[in-house]
């Protein structure tokens, strides 16, 4: 048993100490200037002045609700049918999705600009229709856009992962109880399904409240999120008390984010048959 836990704790040494590097020491400054100010000394005044901040706060919430909603309805019967097609038909689904994730995230969302410009694809079907030009970027449905488009992989994965595991006898003994296609949906596949959806819910909203890019891209000054005015605060001074408390009460409401997904998910993760 001994050499059992010392081998255990040299193979965890790595992760251990990986995440105490990269995870909590950066907290750890982030909190420290949160709570100081220019000269190193105890304050409030950094927090006191989120409140000048409040709009894009809530803005920031908003828009990464509005995209987690539509993320999550769109993706759910693409899960669905994703996971009663064939094999093969589920590989070539899964590698569709997977395919734009392999680029990065700042060509994906610049790619859009292209797209929704005045004198973009769109507009440019569109003014063959005699329709146009439509102000389609530089506006709230085009940040909302960027955010369903880049992480709706994180939905439909979690959501498929767990309905490919549904037994299949479970919704033949609904249909043997009477149960019709609709009554099998609200009682067995989503009460089943629920872990993926908490989870992929967890997985896109969490981004998309943090995220800075796409809305600087797809957006403007109207459209300006929490993400974006923390980068804006850290551009102009690397040791930013300011953009350090805004950080701070961006992880805040990203743990209570986590912690209510939790609630719902239940303490075990497993969800059952109502």
């Amino acid at each position: 048993m001994k050499h059992s836990s010392l081998g255990t704790k040299i193979l965890n040494a790595p992760y251990i100490l990986w995440s105490v590097l990269f995870i909590i020491v950066p907290l750890v400054i982030v909190v420290y200037f949160a709570f100081t100010d220019q000269n190193g000394a105890w304050t409030l005044a950094n927090i006191a002045e989120i409140k000048d901040y409040g709009e894009i706060l809530l803005r920031s919430i908003g828009y990464a609700v509005v995209a987690t909603l539509i993320t999550l309805v769109t993706s759910y019967p693409v899960a669905y049918f994703m996971s009663k097609a064939k094999a093969r038909t589920q590989a070539i689904m899964m590698m569709l999705i997977m395919l734009p994730m392999w680029m990065n995230l700042l060509i994906r969302t610049y790619s859009w600009t292209t797209i929704l410009e005045k004198n973009g694809i769109i507009n440019t079907l569109l003014g063959y229709l005699g329709i146009g030009p439509l102000p389609l970027i530089g506006t709230s449905g085009a940040v909302i856009l960027g955010m369903i488009y880049n992480y709706i992989p994180y939905m439909i994965l979690p959501i498929y992962t767990i309905m490919v595991k549904i037994d299949p006898a479970l919704l033949e003994a609904a249909s043997d109880l009477g149960s019709n296609g609709f009554d099998r949906l609200k009682r067995v596949i989503f009460p089943l399904s629920l872990p993926g959806v908490v989870s992929g819910i967890t997985m896109v909203f969490v981004p998309s409240v943090s995220t800075f890019y796409i809305a600087d891209k797809l957006g403007s000054t109207k459209t300006l999120m929490i993400g974006d005015m923390i980068q804006k605060k850290f551009d102009i001074n690397l040791y930013s008390n300011t953009g350090a408390a805004l950080s701070f009460v961006l992880m805040l409401i990203i743990l209570i984010s986590l912690a209510v997904m939790h609630k719902f998910a239940g303490e075990d993760g497993e969800a059952i048959i109502v």
